[in-house]
């Protein structure tokens, strides 16, 4: 008997997290995760107290746009500001989404172009401040470090120029299904990666055509990743999201 009430103790909870996902809007699976090589609270503290590389040339003035206020219909799924990312934390502050204005237009476009067949965009994450860079860089092991930016560079989301997406379907509100899951650190993740189910590898197809069209170039190692064509024109931030107004 206590068997039984603890696997019917067990699956309400699993029920629960479930639940709660869904409502969050999560998509189906929950994210990729490493263990971090240090504590992220640690590796906040010291990334907040280092400052960019420095840049020579001449910049564009910064315009960050938040992409829900120009278009309501642009779904968010920002788990960095939850613990269903990569690192099992929070990490950032607050759940919004910043482009520059021109890669913000162009992703516009690229959204409308893609409601037209049945599904609209689901933005995991847009302009990221560069000490967020830092923390993923410092907490990940050197064997999946390709798979985040080296802060000594900067990132073009450092730059607001780059933007990590999916698609869900318009008929039900809900993520669609691709070759891997967000920030999947395997090969599954690759932008020519061959195997999933044919759908699925139909939809990634669509979502980099839209992109594409727009001047949005894919990351080869992760099929959601765009960067913007633009993205040199801009300087590395490092603006906190609570700093860019409301």
């Amino acid at each position: 008997m206590k068997h039984m009430n603890l696997l019917r103790k067990l699956h309400f909870r699993l029920c629960g997290l479930l639940l709660a996902l869904l409502q969050l809007g999560f998509a189906q699976e929950v994210s990729f995760r490493i263990t971090p090589l240090r504590p992220v609270e640690e590796l906040r503290a010291e990334a907040l107290k280092q400052q960019p590389p420095g840049e020579r040339g001449t910049f564009l003035k910064p315009d960050l746009v938040e992409l829900v206020k120009h278009d309501p219909t642009i779904k968010l799924d920002i788990r960095y500001a939850t613990t269903n990312n990569f690192l099992g934390t929070p990490v950032y502050t607050q759940a919004r989404a910043f482009l520059e204005r021109p890669a913000a237009e162009a992703l516009l476009r690229a959204h409308r172009e893609l409601q037209a067949q049945g599904y609209g965009l689901l933005i995991h994450d847009g302009y990221r401040p560069w000490y967020i860079t830092k923390i993923f860089w410092d907490a990940t092991p050197d064997d999946k470090r390709i798979f985040v930016a080296d802060p000594a560079e900067g990132s073009k989301h450092n730059r607001g120029c780059a933007v990590d997406l999916s698609l869900y379907a318009l008929k039900t509100g809900t993520e669609v299904k691709m070759p891997s899951g967000y920030d999947e650190m395997t090969d599954r993740a690759f932008a020519d990666y061959a195997g999933g189910a044919p759908e699925e590898r139909a939809r990634r197809a669509l979502l980099r055509q839209a992109m594409e069209k727009q001047d949005f170039k894919v990351n080869p190692k992760e099929w959601w990743h765009f960067d913007y064509q633009d993205w040199k024109q801009y300087p590395i931030l490092n603006v906190k999201f609570e700093d860019l107004g409301q």
